[in-house]
């Protein structure tokens, strides 16, 4: 399909998309449009950010709505505001020559007294995050059983931010009869759950994930020390003085922590996280739109919704423990036609993963030697010379001072006041990278290492060899969490990563028993990972640690199911590893 002319869409939004500069669908608009606009029939599509997908589920609910009618028909759920404001702009964008047609955003964060007084008015479509829908319903001021089509989009990002319950209990509300649209990058077991709950008999589409990725997009990688890390983060961005990107981190405090250090060190930086009031979110991302940022620190849920089209980079100061993230991240990039980059900052352990996302993906990567300081200071040269030769020049304003100043710079040649004005420039770049290390390393070959040297799991995380355990003092520590809540060894430490904000804590000794664990870690790291556990969630539970010198009693230790690291006995469900900081309610 060549043309958005081909699809039999209504004249007016013909005209909306002729303004907007739209001519070619993507691919999932071009199978998901026609299919919507012709049939009731479920839908679960499988798309990433950056595909199209708010006109792909929009443009046939904008069409298909009565408009005299003026009750709620299409409901649309989003995790995020930013993502629910975006959404709703796009639908406005799509239908403005429709008059009668009413689209309302409910989200949290904001006076729920306008966006009552807007539903009660013609709120034909309402976008909406789980959090705020679910308190309109229960309050009676969202009213959905009226609803024909119902929106899940970033089904995925929802889950995994918690919106679980909240996403049960307004489908229980809507009609049976109604069409349910899934959105979402990947499809997991419990999306498959929520597909054979609320759907019957979907139909699956999906878009080519090559083409998203690779397209007008490098991607490169850097091998550094995990402690390297920021410092190669400040090479790569004096390495690019007209840098305009997004620096993505696993975890907000990791988020806090770089953005700080690059405010501190002077980069024209900022951070979006989840711990920012959503005034100071709103005001973040319109200087990013705007330009007056430079480099955006971000959490992958805060950048939900932030579609911005001219970015040069992203750079994974973290690989994503799930290829399909990386993607998404990238995807980010090379937008519009434009080319981009995406970077990778690894370290000695992480090529696997590297290969992981090449082979899933068909992803290139380039390896990349990091800056040396005479590389960015010749860069930064070039640009300053850059920055002079194209400095407007305004001869009437300046005229009355140039007489003082040829006679107080006429004792220097040419070449000398050359060197004078770049130094002035330049003097304390130039000191700052004199004798700068070189932070490149060698990946380790394979996975086994020699007795006595320190091991990693898979995602990264120090173990200690039986050698080391008897070096490193350790602390062990209850936690208030089990098998029952899906709790296994990789899960644990995937808490520990997130809660530390980095994988170079040494763990020892793991049990899992049916409601609570026991684990070891290094004592140097127990009050830095208590501080970070404090706000964290995990499955549901808030989580709780304290310290425990005494080793699990027998009816204990013979609960089942438990996991037990030293025998490697088993039960429960494994799940993904990793526990998202908080529930972010919206």
């Amino acid at each position: 399909m060549k043309s958005f002319n081909e699809i039999a869409l209504d004249d007016v939004i013909l005209k909306a998309l002729d303004d907007l500069g739209f001519v070619e669908p993507t691919e999932i608009q071009a199978q998901a449009i026609p299919h919507l606009l012709a049939s009731d029939q479920d839908l679960i599509a499988s798309a990433q950010t950056g595909t199209g997908k708010t006109a792909a589920f929009g443009l046939p609910a904008i069409q298909r709505t009565n408009i005299l009618e003026k009750s709620t028909q299409t409901l649309v759920l989003c995790p995020t505001r930013e993502l629910c404001l975006q959404i709703t702009k796009d639908l406005e964008s799509y239908s403005k020559y429709i008059k009668g047609l009413g689209i309302v955003a409910v989200y949290g964060g904001a006076s729920s007294d306008t966006q009552i007084r807007a539903l009660n008015k013609a709120a034909q479509i309402v976008v909406a995050t789980p959090g705020r829908a679910k308190d309109l319903m229960q309050r009676k001021r969202l009213k959905l059983d009226k609803v024909r089509r119902v929106v899940l989009d970033e089904a995925d990002e929802m889950l995994t931010m918690g919106f679980k319950e909240d996403l049960n209990a307004i489908l229980a509300e809507t009609p049976e009869g109604k069409q349910t649209l899934l959105f979402s990058a990947t499809i997991s077991p419990e999306i498959v759950r929520i597909t054979k709950t609320y759907m019957k008999d979907p139909l699956n589409i999906s878009a080519a994930r090559r083409d998203t990725s690779v397209k007008n997009i490098e991607h490169k990688y850097y091998m550094v020390h995990a402690s390297d890390r920021y410092e190669l983060l400040k090479r790569i961005a004096d390495m690019n003085p007209n840098i305009y990107g997004i620096v993505f981190c696993r975890t907000r405090r990791e988020a806090k922590e770089i953005s700080h250090k690059l405010m501190q060190d002077n980069y024209n930086a900022d951070a979006l996280h989840g711990d920012l009031s959503q005034a100071q979110r709103d005001a973040v991302m319109e200087r990013f739109r705007n330009h007056q940022l430079q480099i955006l620190v971000a959490t992958d849920v805060a950048a939900r919704g932030l579609d911005v089209n001219d970015l040069t980079h992203v750079i994974n100061v973290n690989l994503p423990d799930e290829a399909e993230v990386y993607v998404h991240r990238s995807g980010r990039t090379g937008r519009a036609g434009k080319s981009g980059i995406a970077i990778a900052i690894i370290n000695t352990r992480e090529m696997g993963k590297i290969k992981r996302i090449e082979q899933k993906f068909g992803i290139s990567f380039q390896k990349e030697m990091a800056p040396t300081g005479r590389d960015i200071c010749s860069k930064q040269l070039i640009a300053l010379i850059d920055r002079i030769e194209k400095v407007q020049v305004d001869e009437q304003q300046i005229e009355p001072f140039l007489p003082a100043i040829y006679k107080k710079l006429d004792w220097l040649s040419r070449e000398d006041l050359i060197k004078h004005f770049v130094s002035a420039e330049f003097n304390q770049f130039l000191e700052y990278y004199k004798g700068a290390r070189d932070l490149n390393v060698a990946a380790k070959p394979g996975r086994k290492e020699r007795a006595g040297e320190r091991l990693r799991s898979e995602d990264g995380s120090i173990k200690a060899t039986r050698q080391e355990r008897r070096k490193i003092d350790y602390t062990r520590l209850f936690i208030n969490v089990g098998a029952v809540n899906g709790l296994s060894p990789a899960r644990l430490i995937g808490v520990v990563n997130d809660a530390l904000g980095s994988r170079d804590a040494a763990v020892g000794n793991i049990e899992i028993m049916k409601k609570f664990a026991f684990f070891e870690i290094e004592a140097s790291r127990t009050k830095e990972l208590k501080i970070g556990l404090h706000d964290m969630v995990f499955e549901g539970v808030n989580l709780s640690v304290e310290e425990s010198q005494e080793r699990p009693k027998k009816s204990d230790r013979a609960e089942k199911p438990f996991w037990d690291k030293k025998s490697k006995k088993r039960g429960g469900s494994e799940g993904r590893s990793g526990a998202r900081r908080g529930r972010k309610r919206n």
